[in-house]
C-alpha cells in the first residue's frame, strides 16, 4: 500500500460511522420498513422528504420506442410509491402546517412584511443567484395567485358540509391494497379512519379563508367584511371546540390581531359595538373627526398603558399631518395629544419629547391648565408607586424652572398634585430659585416683573400669600403675611388652608378656643410647622418655631406656655439623641433635670401627651439613671404614670442583676406586669344554638398598658443591658408554653419564674410575635451582640428554616471572634448551639458538615458523625471537607469508608489527611490543639462563605 493510501485509510478510519441514508426503492423491498423507519426519533430521509421522493418517482414520464414522451405508467410499482405517500402523510396526521407549501397559505404568508437581511459586499454571482430565485419565486406566487380562486370556492363548499369526516390511517391505507369491493366494504362506509368533527374542520377553514379574505382586502376593501364573518365564527368554534384540538393550528393570538383590525376596519353596528377596544374607539374617533374623545380615551390610557407608545406617537403624526396641510383648528388638538403622550413618557421613565418642547414654547393659561388637568388624571395617588410619583414631581419641577413668567409657575406650584408631590422643602426651594433667578431679557418683550409686583387680583393675591404660607418656616415670615391676610379677609380662618397641618388632638381644643382669630392660627400654625420639622429631623427650624410660639402664648395663657415647654423638652430630647448622643456623649445634667422635672410636675388642667412620658423614661433608661428611677421617683408617679412604673421595674432589675438569686424580687415583679400586659381577658357567649363558646379579648386592659404601646416603648430604647433583660423576659415567657418544641436561649433567662398559674390566660401568639419583633429591632440597634444574634438563630431554628438559622449561629460566632480568627468562647458555642448547628446541616443533607461539627462538642460524637458519613446523598462538598477534620478516628473510619465502597479517590484524600504530622497521637497537646484551632477556623470560614 502507497504512503498517500494508508493516509487515506487512516483519516477515513478516523471518522465517526455515519448511518448510510435508506433509499425509496427499499421501502418496495420490504413491507414493514416504512413503519419501523418512522418510528426512528430522527427518521433520515425525514417523512416529508420521502413524500417527495415517492411522489417524484410515481410522477417521471416514459419514453416509447419512437422517442416520445409519454405520461407516467399506472402499473402496481407506481401505485405503491403513491400509496407510501399516503402512509407517510398519514403517520404525520395530514399536518397542513407540515404538508402544505402551496396553496392558500403561502399566497397569504407572502404578503407578510418581511424584514430584509443585510446585504454583504457585492458579488456579481451572488447577486444574480439571488436574482434568479426572486423571479422563481414571484412566478411561483403568481401561479398561485391564479389558482386562489379555485381554492377558495373549495374551502367555501367545504363549509357546508354538515356531518363528521374521517380520513386515512395508515391501518386504513393498507386496505387500499386488497380487491375494490372490501375497499369500498372497509374504508368507505366504515368509522374506521381518523375522526375529524366538523366543528374542528370548519374552524381551520374559517381561520384560513379570513386570512385569505383579509389579504384581499388591501385591493378591495369590501372584502373585509368576509374576513370579520370568518374570523369570528373561529372565535365561536374556538370556544365550542376548545383551544387544545388536536387537528386545528391556530395561532390564536394572530386571531385576536385579526379581529381587532376587523374590529377598525369594518366596525360592528350590531350591541357588540358597545364594547369595542381601544385600538377601534380611537380609529373610529378619528375618521369621524371626534378629537375630544381620543384625548380622554389617552388620559385614560395614562392609568392603564394598554395602547402601545408608538400607536399614540402614530396618531400624533396623523394628526401633525392634517394641521401643516392648513387645517389650523387641529393645532390645539396637536398640543392636548402631545401632552397626554409626554405625560405617559415621564411617568415610564422617557425623555420629554421634542414636539411638546416646540409646542410649548409659548405657554398661556389655557395650555397649562389641561397639562395640570391631564398630571392629575393620569396618576392615581394612592396605588401609584414611587416611582411613578417621583417621575411626575420631576416633570413638573422641570415645567416650572423652565417658565419665565412666574404667574404661570404659581399655577403649577399652587396646584394641588404639586403640593401633594413635592416635600416642603422642595417647594420652598423651588419658589425661592424662581424669586432669585434674573428676568431673561428679550428685546421685543418688558422684563419680568419682581415677585411682589405680579399685578393682579385679590383672589389672586390671598392664593400667593397662602400659597407662601405653606412654604414658610420663619416665624416672623408666617406672622407677617398672616397680618396681611387678615388684613384682606376677616371670613377666612387660616390654619385650615393645608391639610398637612396637624397636631395633637389634646392641644386642639385649647388653642381652637382662643378667641382672636389671628392668634389663633398664628399659634396653630406655629406648633403644627414646628411639630412638622421635628418629625422630619429639621430641629434647628423646629426650635425656632416652638421659640415663637413659646414667647406668643407667654403674654395670655400660662396652660399652653406649659405645653410648649413640654415640647421644648421633647424637642431637645431628640436633638441629643440624634446628635452627640450617638456618639456616646451624656446629655448635660439641665437636661437631665428638665426630664426629672416634666415627670414630678403635678400642674392642674395641663394638656400631656403620652408620648412626652415614654420619651423620656426611655431617656433615663438609656443614659442608666437607675438611681433615681429606682429610690427617688415620688409614689404618686408610679400609681399614676405606667411608664414610670415599668422603667423603675426595668431599672431595679438591671440594677440587681449581679447579686443573688433571693434579691431579685423586682425581676418577679416585672415578670408579673408583662405577663398581665400579655394575658387576654376571656369572655364567654351564648351563640343562636344555645351552646356556650369562649371568647378571648386581644388587646386586654388588666395590664398596666395594652402590649402595642408596650412595644411601642420597648422601641423608644437602647441601652444594650435593659434590652437583654426585656429580651430575656419575653423569650421566658415564650418558653413556658405548654407545647413548645425547642426552647430559645438567652442571657439571664435563669432569674425569671418557671411557670405561669393560669397558662391559658397568656395570648402565647402575640408572645411569640413580640420577641421576633423585639430582635429585630435590638439587632437593628446593634447587629453584633451575639447573644441577640443567637436568639434569632434559635427563633429560625424552632420554626424550621435552618439554612438561615446556620447564618445567624455563624454570624454570633463570628462577631465575638474576629471573623473567627481567634476561638469562639466557650458560653457562646455551647454544646446546645453546636447540636443546633449539628441537626441544621444534616437536615439541609450536608452529613460531611455533621461530621465535622461532631468534633467540636466538650465530647465528640462519634455515634451521630459515623452514621452522617454513611449517608450517600450528601449536599456538600463531602471530601474536600477532609482538611478540616483534626479527629484520626474519624479519619479512620472515612478511610475504611471508602475502601469498602472501592471508592480510591477519596480514600487517598482520607489517607492523606490522616499522613500530616501535626495529627500524630505522639505530639504534644499543645501541637494537636493548635492543628484542632487551625482547622476549626478554616471550616468556620468555609461555612461562613457558605451561608452569609
Amino acid at each position: 500500500m502507497s504512503a498517500e493510501a494508508a493516509d487515506r485509510e487512516a483519516a477515513t478510519s478516523s471518522r465517526p460511522c455515519t448511518p448510510p441514508q435508506t433509499c425509496w426503492f427499499e421501502f418496495l423491498l420490504e413491507e414493514s420498513l416504512l413503519e419501523k423507519h418512522l418510528r426512528k426519533p430522527c427518521p433520515d430521509p425525514a417523512p416529508v422528504q420521502l413524500i417527495v421522493q415517492f411522489l417524484e418517482q410515481a410522477s417521471k414520464p416514459s419514453v416509447n420506442e419512437q422517442n416520445q414522451v409519454q405520461p407516467p405508467p399506472d402499473n402496481k410499482r407506481n401505485r405503491i410509491l403513491k400509496l407510501l405517500a399516503l402512509k407517510v402523510a398519514a403517520h404525520l396526521k395530514w399536518d397542513l402546517d407540515i404538508l402544505e407549501k402551496r396553496a392558500i397559505r403561502t399566497i397569504v404568508q407572502s404578503s407578510f412584511p418581511v424584514k430584509q437581511a443585510k446585504p454583504g459586499p457585492p458579488q456579481l454571482s451572488v447577486m444574480n443567484q439571488m436574482q434568479q430565485e426572486k423571479e422563481l419565486t414571484e412566478n411561483i406566487l403568481k401561479v398561485l395567485k391564479e389558482q386562489a380562486a379555485d381554492s377558495i370556492l373549495v374551502l367555501e363548499a367545504a363549509l357546508k358540509l354538515n356531518k363528521d369526516l374521517y380520513v386515512h390511517t395508515m391501518r386504513t391505507l393498507d386496505l387500499l391494497a386488497v380487491e375494490p369491493g372490501m375497499v369500498n366494504g372497509e374504508t368507505e362506509s366504515s368509522t374506521a379512519g381518523l375522526k375529524i368533527k366538523t366543528e374542528e374542520m370548519q374552524c381551520q377553514v374559517c381561520y384560513d379563508l379570513g386570512a385569505a379574505y383579509f389579504q384581499q382586502g388591501s385591493t378591495n376593501s369590501a372584502v373585509y367584511e368576509n374576513a370579520r364573518e370568518k374570523f369570528f365564527r373561529t372565535k365561536e368554534l374556538i370556544a365550542e371546540i376548545g383551544s387544545l384540538s388536536l387537528h386545528c393550528t391556530i395561532d390564536e393570538k394572530r386571531l385576536a390581531g385579526y379581529c381587532q383590525a376587523c374590529d377598525v376596519l369594518v366596525p360592528s353596528s350590531d350591541s357588540t359595538s358597545q364594547q369595542l377596544t381601544p385600538y377601534s374607539q380611537v380609529h373610529i374617533c378619528l375618521r369621524s373627526g371626534n378629537y375630544q374623545e381620543v384625548i380622554q380615551i389617552f388620559i385614560e390610557d395614562n392609568l392603564t398603558f394598554s395602547l402601545p407608545v408608538q400607536f399614540r406617537q402614530s396618531v400624533l403624526r396623523e394628526l401633525f399631518q392634517k394641521a401643516q396641510q392648513g387645517n389650523e383648528a387641529l393645532d390645539e388638538i396637536c398640543f392636548k395629544v402631545c401632552a397626554c403622550n409626554t405625560v405617559r413618557d415621564i411617568l415610564e421613565g422617557r425623555t420629554i419629547s421634542v414636539q411638546f418642547n416646540q409646542l410649548f414654547l409659548r405657554p398661556n393659561r389655557e395650555k397649562i391648565d389641561f397639562l395640570l388637568e391631564v398630571c392629575s388624571r393620569s396618576i392615581n395617588l394612592e396605588k401609584a408607586s414611587d416611582c411613578l410619583k417621583g417621575n411626575m414631581a420631576a416633570f413638573l419641577k422641570n415645567v416650572c424652572l423652565g417658565l419665565e413668567d412666574l404667574q404661570y409657575v404659581f399655577m403649577i406650584s399652587s396646584h394641588e398634585l404639586f403640593i401633594t408631590l413635592l416635600k416642603d422643602e422642595e417647594r420652598k426651594l423651588l419658589v425661592d430659585q424662581m424669586r432669585k433667578r434674573s428676568p431673561r431679557v428679550n428685546l421685543c418683550i418688558k422684563p419680568v416683573t419682581s415677585f411682589y409686583d405680579i399685578p393682579a387680583s385679590a383672589s389672586v393675591n390671598i392664593g400667593q400669600l397662602e400659597h407662601q404660607l405653606i412654604l414658610s418656616v420663619d416665624p416672623w415670615r408666617i406672622r407677617q403675611i398672616l397680618i396681611e391676610l387678615h388684613g384682606m379677609t376677616s371670613e377666612r380662618q387660616f390654619w385650615t388652608v393645608s391639610n398637612k397641618w396637624e397636631i395633637p388632638s389634646v392641644y386642639s381644643s385649647v388653642i381652637l378656643g382662643i378667641k382672636d382669630s389671628l392668634t389663633r392660627d398664628l399659634v396653630y400654625i406655629l406648633m403644627a410647622k414646628g411639630l412638622h420639622c421635628s418629625t422630619v429631623k429639621d430641629f434647628s427650624h423646629a426650635k425656632q418655631l416652638f421659640a415663637a410660639c413659646l414667647e406668643l402664648v407667654t403674654e395670655f395663657s400660662p396652660k399652653l406656655r406649659q405645653v410648649m415647654l413640654n415640647e421644648m423638652l421633647l424637642l431637645d430630647i431628640h436633638t441629643h439623641e440624634a446628635g452627640t448622643g450617638q456618639s456616646g456623649e451624656r446629655p448635660p445634667s439641665d437636661l437631665i433635670s428638665r426630664v426629672r422635672g416634666y415627670l414630678e410636675m403635678r400642674l392642674p388642667d395641663i394638656p400631656l401627651r403620652q408620648v412626652v412620658a415614654e420619651e423620656c423614661v426611655a431617656f433615663m433608661l438609656n443614659w442608666r439613671e437607675n438611681e433615681y428611677l429606682t429610690l427617688q421617683v415620688p409614689a404618686f408617679l408610679l400609681q399614676s404614670n405606667p411608664y414610670v412604673k415599668l422603667g423603675q421595674l426595668l431599672a431595679a432589675t438591671c440594677k440587681e442583676l449581679p447579686g443573688p438569686k433571693e434579691s431579685r424580687r423586682t425581676a418577679k415583679d416585672l415578670w408579673e406586669v408583662v405577663v398581665q400586659i400579655c394575658s387576654v381577658s376571656n369572655q364567654h357567649k351564648r351563640g343562636n344554638d344555645g351552646r356556650v363558646s369562649l371568647i378571648k379579648q386581644r388587646e386586654s386592659t388588666l395590664g398596666i398598658m395594652y402590649r402595642s404601646e408596650l412595644l411601642s416603648f420597648i422601641k423608644k430604647l437602647r441601652e444594650p443591658l435593659v434590652l437583654t433583660i426585656i429580651l430575656s423576659l419575653f423569650v421566658k415567657l415564650h418558653n413556658v408554653r405548654e407545647d413548645i418544641v425547642n426552647d430559645i436561649t438567652a442571657e439571664h433567662i435563669s432569674i425569671w419564674p418557671s411557670s405561669i398559674p393560669n397558662l391559658q390566660s397568656v395570648d402565647f401568639e402575640a408572645v411569640a410575635i413580640t420577641v421576633k419583633e423585639l430582635v429585630r429591632y435590638t439587632l437593628s440597634i446593634n447587629p453584633n451582640n451575639h447573644s441577640w444574634l443567637i436568639i434569632q438563630a434559635d427563633i429560625y431554628f424552632a420554626t424550621n428554616q435552618y439554612s438561615a438559622a446556620l447564618h445567624y449561629y455563624l454570624q454570633a460566632g463570628a462577631v465575638c471572634s474576629d471573623f473567627f480568627n481567634k476561638a469562639v468562647p466557650p458560653d457562646v458555642y455551647t454544646d446546645q448551639v453546636i447540636k443546633r448547628m449539628i441537626k441544621c446541616c444534616s437536615l439541609l443533607n450536608c452529613h460531611t458538615q455533621v461530621a465535622i461539627l461532631c468534633q467540636f462538642l466538650r465530647e465528640i460524637d462519634y455515634k451521630t458523625a459515623f452514621k452522617s458519613l454513611q449517608e450517600q446523598n450528601s449536599h456538600d462538598a463531602m471530601d474536600s471537607y477532609y482538611d478540616y477534620i483534626w479527629d484520626v478516628t474519624i479519619l479512620e473510619y472515612l478511610t475504611y469508608l471508602h475502601h469498602k465502597r472501592g471508592e480510591t479517590d477519596k480514600r487517598q484524600i482520607a489517607i492523606k489527611a490522616i499522613g500530616q504530622t501535626e495529627l500524630n497521637a505522639s505530639n504534644p497537646e499543645e501541637v494537636l490543639q493548635l492543628a484542632a484551632q487551625r482547622r476549626k477556623k478554616k471550616f468556620l470560614q468555609a461555612m461562613a462563605k457558605l451561608y452569609f
